[in-house]
């Protein structure tokens, strides 16, 4: 993304932590994000060096003592190209960076995919966050996701969507959350496409 700075909720997301274990760390004062004015509210903004390390948190680190864990989080704020953290406790440690800043490059780039295929606009859909070039819900698609319907049942529903922007519903949900009331969804009272499910025939088969 061209920012070099990411919300609590996109943190969350990329980093594979819950939105509450992110604030918590915060809270930790294991990272130690920016405040950045919006209107009248103070928003959290977070380093990329700073997802590296929550990154890290989900892959192990977290169980580490926390003087230990404060030390990987400054050792990479200090130098964000580190490829190895060696940590002194009662042993060495090493802690491999490398792949998991891979890892996160990549997270990042569907971070990005997510925002560029989603649009709001308060005549559509009351502002709820669409597909772009469509009236199709991103919420709508991520809450029958998490209903059990298959990303293949969704496309025969949905001919303009494709399995990569069903599969990422989800994560562009948790990454982009709205903000202040609960959006009304008009479509929670109808079922928004007929998926039936067939017994295979053993007719044909050899």
């Amino acid at each position: 993304m061209e920012t070099i700075e990411f919300t609590p909720a996109q943190a969350s997301a990329v980093a594979n932590l819950p939105l509450r274990t992110v604030h918590k760390l915060i809270e930790r004062r294991l990272i130690r994000p920016r405040l950045r004015r919006i209107g009248r509210s103070l928003q959290r903004m977070l380093t990329r060096e700073q997802l590296l390390y929550l990154r890290l948190e989900a892959k192990g680190v977290r169980l580490l003592p926390m003087a230990a864990r404060r030390s990987i989080a400054k050792k990479i704020e200090k130098s964000p190209k580190v490829d190895l953290i060696c940590v002194t406790e009662d042993s060495v440690l090493v802690i491999e960076v490398k792949s998991t800043r891979q890892e996160l490059e990549r997270d990042l780039k569907k971070l990005q995919r997510a925002d560029d295929m989603i649009v709001s606009d308060p005549d559509v859909m009351r502002g709820s966050p669409v597909y772009r070039g469509t009236r199709i819900p991103v919420q709508l698609v991520a809450d029958m996701l998490s209903q059990g319907a298959t990303p293949e049942e969704i496309v025969q529903g949905y001919p303009s969507l494709d399995k990569e922007k069903v599969a990422l519903a989800p994560f562009y949900v948790q990454a982009f959350p709205r903000r202040g009331r609960p959006v009304t969804r008009p479509w929670a009272k109808t079922k928004p496409i007929r998926a039936t499910r067939h017994r295979p025939s053993l007719e044909g088969r050899h």
